[in-house]
């Protein structure tokens, strides 16, 4: 899903009651200050404290909010808690709206990063065993990614027709008879203690103090094929034109906010700018295959 950019701060939830009590009490009553935007992440976002800054010369009160469960911040925002998000890929929000009759709606494009295979035990691809155990996300948004990152490998082969949300079902080719180990996106990295290899997201990767530049193979954030995944700031479709966001979006975009963007992801986040119409028809384009 999701790639997350690193890690801090105001709160962690690990349960949606847990969450949103936890937001109600650590926000003020009814969260209603006027041009106080919070902004739910996954983990210590650097980047968003240069844009709090930057937004005070603006007027406007931006404060993040921390999950621990990629679960939870559409669901906040859905109810109200927070007023954007800015943690997740095109292909994940356009799952989450599916399976949770929401209706959130990206409004910018932020960056696109590399889901790699990593791994504690070979050093490189060809080191792989017959039979390796490779976790892997369990969510349809993110499993579908990795196995994609596996078959551009060459490990296996999918068939045509598996879309964004292939499933080991659909592999078709598997020479070195992979044992697939679907596990929460957060936890691979735990797993690929044990495991041969994992597909660990950009973001969980650099939380668990995996370097980049240490994957045994990653796909490429800037090939055309990489668009559904690019990670997006969302709000309300209700106020997807709410001109305090706009402001946010235009900060985001900012020189400061993207030089940080660069300093804390190591290089591996690519700055996307495409139209808000754009990004929302993708979302649209990638509901209608789930709903196939």
């Amino acid at each position: 899903m999701i790639s997350a950019l690193p890690r801090r701060r105001t709160l962690l939830a690990a349960s949606t009651a847990a969450a949103l009590a936890l937001l109600v009490s650590g926000c003020g009553a009814g969260g209603t200050d006027a041009h106080r935007i919070r902004v739910g992440v996954s983990g210590d976002s650097p980047e968003w404290d240069v844009l709090a800054k930057e937004a005070k010369k603006e007027g406007l009160t931006v404060e993040t909010v921390v999950f621990d469960d990629y679960s939870l911040p559409n669901k906040a925002l859905s109810a109200g808690d927070i007023e954007l998000n800015a943690f997740q890929h095109l292909v994940f929000l356009a799952q989450s709206n599916t399976e949770n009759k929401t209706d959130i709606a990206p409004i910018a494009a932020t960056t696109v990063v590399p889901l790699g295979l990593y791994s504690k035990k070979h050093k490189q691809l060809a080191d792989l065993p017959d039979r390796a155990e490779i976790a892997l996300p369990n969510d349809p948004a993110n499993q579908g990614r990795a196995l994609r990152v596996l078959e551009q490998a060459k490990l296996i082969e999918l068939r045509k027709e598996a879309g964004l949300f292939a499933t080991p079902d659909d592999i078709t080719a598997d020479p070195k008879h992979l044992r697939l180990t679907p596990v929460n996106a957060q936890q691979t990295p735990r797993t690929f203690q044990d495991a041969d290899a994992a597909v660990i997201n950009d973001g969980v990767a650099e939380l668990a103090g995996i370097k980049a530049d240490t994957a045994l193979f990653k796909d490429d954030p800037t090939a055309p094929q990489s668009v559904p995944y690019l990670n997006v700031i969302a709000a309300r479709a209700d106020r997807k034109d709410n001109a305090d966001y706009r402001k946010v979006v235009e900060l985001y975009a900012s020189q400061a906010v993207q030089d940080e963007v660069r300093r804390t992801s190591n290089g591996t986040a690519h700055h996307v700018e495409l139209p808000a119409a754009d990004l929302q028809a993708e979302v649209a384009r990638i509901q209608k295959q789930l709903a196939r």
